[in-house]
């Protein structure tokens, strides 16, 4: 539970204040990063009348737990419910998937069937401000194995469904790997891709595909890489001020959603002071360093029957549905109409459904 003291707060206030801003270029807002008149505003309402005392209290009332990691648990609407799994990816927290989870667990609330509900685990991913960094960035137990030991040996569930975006999406495809006999089916919004592959066995769509991820790549991935090489030297300035830490999480808002209106200022400085608050954004870092050096288990081929759902505006290039199925056993492939990389937030409706109608089938109801 959160309880910050109000020396925090006002330390917090204290820095916003003093923020020395960078010089402005003569370019249009957001064409090199983020723009410097959106993150006044918001610094200036960060540091006097946003209100973290609600949001705290309604944090605090979320159904938290405690064991193999920190998670949220949404006990389904009707008896015997299967249980699911959903991780977001960064730089989320467990905050955006709480509106997500109220729609599985509870769907008559949204005008859904209570016979489709789901129980909802939320965990916390390790270095996200509720769940401790593993001590150790090679060894085992990795990410996916302690969300295994929630699921299927504190929680009890036999078997379970599983959900991700971002780097969400690939502990839960770990997850799958190397626990197909519990995990009974896998619904992404982002795919591994393969280890290898035949580049004269490309498909138009395909080829297609790769020159757009590498178009993006060129233009968008300077973050990533910096995450991925040099994290420490970027997370102590963000670790430091909070409007630095701000501006990086705000760009990606932004530039990854489908309606940048869809999130309110208070949704984005409360996702923005969890990370103060808990000196997360170090540790929010190391997935993209143990990826990068290799230090955790690769994603190779994926036997359980696999959901991918396509959202328009995420990040990078659109997957076709036969680059996904080179790593995963794909049984169904949605296109969405609308939504970006933050689709349990921006598009709830849309992706609950999917998710239920996949898991509808692979995981029937009793």
């Amino acid at each position: 539970m959160l309880n910050i003291s109000e020396a925090d707060l006002q330390d917090l206030r204290a820095r916003l204040r003093a923020t020395r801003w960078a010089t402005p270029w003569p370019l249009a807002p957001w064409e090199a990063g983020t723009d410097g008149d959106t993150l006044r505003r918001l610094v200036e309402y960060w540091a006097s009348d946003y209100d973290w005392r609600e949001h705290e209290a309604a944090i605090n009332a979320l159904p938290h737990h405690e064991g193999a990691v920190h998670y949220l648990r949404f006990d389904a609407e009707r008896a015997d419910a299967p249980p699911l799994l959903l991780a977001n990816g960064w730089p989320s927290t467990f905050l955006e998937l709480t509106g997500l989870a109220s729609r599985l667990s509870s769907p008559s609330r949204f005008g859904g069937r209570a016979e489709d509900a789901f129980t909802v685990i939320v965990p916390s991913l390790p270095g996200y401000g509720f769940s401790p960094q593993r001590p150790a960035l090679e060894q085992a137990p990795h990410t996916h194995d302690l969300w295994h030991r929630l699921m299927h040996d504190e929680l009890g569930f036999a078997r379970y469904g599983v959900h991700g975006s971002d780097i969400g999406a690939g502990d839960v495809s770990r997850l799958a790997q190397a626990y197909p006999d519990a995990v009974v089916g896998l619904h992404l919004l982002d795919a591994a891709p393969p280890a290898s592959y035949d580049a004269e066995g490309l498909t138009d769509e395909e080829r297609a595909y790769l020159d757009e991820e590498a178009a993006w790549s060129a233009a968008e991935r300077g973050y990533s890489l910096e995450q991925s090489t040099r994290p420490l030297t970027l997370a102590q300035g963000l670790s430091d001020s909070p409007s630095g830490l701000l501006a990086w999480i705000l760009e990606k808002y932004r530039a990854w959603s489908d309606d940048f209106s869809s999130f309110s200022d208070d949704f984005v400085l409360t996702q923005a002071s969890l990370y103060w608050f808990t000196n997360a954004i170090s540790t929010s870092f190391r997935p993209y360093y143990e990826r990068y050096n290799r230090l955790v288990p690769a994603v190779e081929r994926v036997e359980v029957p696999t959901a991918f759902a396509r959202f328009p505006a995420d990040l990078g290039a659109r997957k076709p549905r036969s680059w996904v199925e080179r790593n995963h056993d794909v049984v169904r492939y949605t296109v969405m109409p609308r939504g970006g990389h933050f689709a349990a937030h921006e598009e709830p409706e849309l992706l609950a459904g999917d998710i239920t109608a996949f898991f509808s089938a692979v995981f029937p109801r009793r």
